[in-house]
């Protein structure tokens, strides 16, 4: 009983949250489209909701978005996922070696502050204009990132609890697969969440530079002939398209908590 009206409240709240959530967004659309009607804004930079809307329905009609929003997805979904598995790999051979650690303690710390799109030119040289240097350049930020904030939860478990496994003669492995693992599980899921925004971040930055076809082309395209209603449909495609990963995210996260 006090079970299910816990859990009644729950569903109470996140509906309450929703619909704030819901009512801040369609009122922030809502002044802008009057703002944009009225012309109390700039609408050959601001645009308006509506028009950003018949923008993108009318580029889907001619067939034109397809082509853009599917390669940016494909990028973004490999970059994401390799970003999160090496990331992950990297972090478990970290910890293993605490040798290897010492080392390359440093240089993490550098090229995690060392500015990505920097590195975009030499991902471009190297493999060449296309999808592989924008997906290399997603993963010099998914990696690194992944990497850190896993190894920091390996670095953060009960050290009583590794103590414990020692006494009974477990070796490192049984350490890692009985309480290093199954203790930073939650972190290494949320890194899944992080790792979302990041892998878009890297993508948009490389087609900035390179692509020929995909969302972030659409937006240089779009300042490159003044078409700002373009650029903001391209941001708003975006965000779509982030919030729908990010949602998938906490689904697989919710799924797995639940079945753990």
């Amino acid at each position: 009983m006090i079970h299910q009206q816990h859990r009644r409240q729950l569903k109470k709240k996140r509906r309450i949250v929703l619909t704030t959530q819901m009512s801040i967004l369609l009122t922030f659309l809502l002044i802008w489209e009057i703002a944009g009607r009225f012309k109390w804004i700039d609408v050959l930079i601001f645009s308006y909701p509506t028009k950003i809307f018949m923008q993108i329905g009318k580029d889907m009609l001619s067939g034109e978005l397809w082509p853009h929003l599917w390669m940016t997805l494909t990028e973004t979904a490999v970059g994401f996922l390799l970003g999160t598995l090496v990331g992950t790999l990297l972090a478990i051979l970290i910890w293993w070696s605490p040798f290897l650690s010492k080392v390359l303690d440093p240089y993490m710390v550098v090229f995690n502050s060392m500015p990505k799109v920097a590195l975009g030119p030499i991902f471009i040289v190297l493999f060449g204009g296309g999808f592989t240097a924008i997906v290399m350049t997603t993963l010099s930020i998914t990696v690194i990132i992944t990497t850190l904030v896993v190894n920091s939860a390996f670095h953060e478990v009960d050290p009583n609890l590794v103590k414990v496994v020692r006494t009974f003669g477990g070796s490192r492995r049984d350490v890692f697969r009985s309480v290093i693992f199954p203790a930073s599980f939650p972190a290494i899921v949320s890194t899944l969440k992080v790792n979302v925004g990041m892998a878009w971040v890297g993508v948009i930055v490389g087609e900035f530079l390179v692509a020929k076809v995909g969302l972030g082309y659409l937006i240089i395209y779009g300042f490159q002939v003044f078409n700002f209603t373009l650029v903001l449909a391209s941001l708003v495609l975006i965000a779509l398209a982030a919030t729908g990963m990010y949602q998938f995210v906490v689904y697989i996260e919710r799924k797995l908590i639940r079945e753990r």
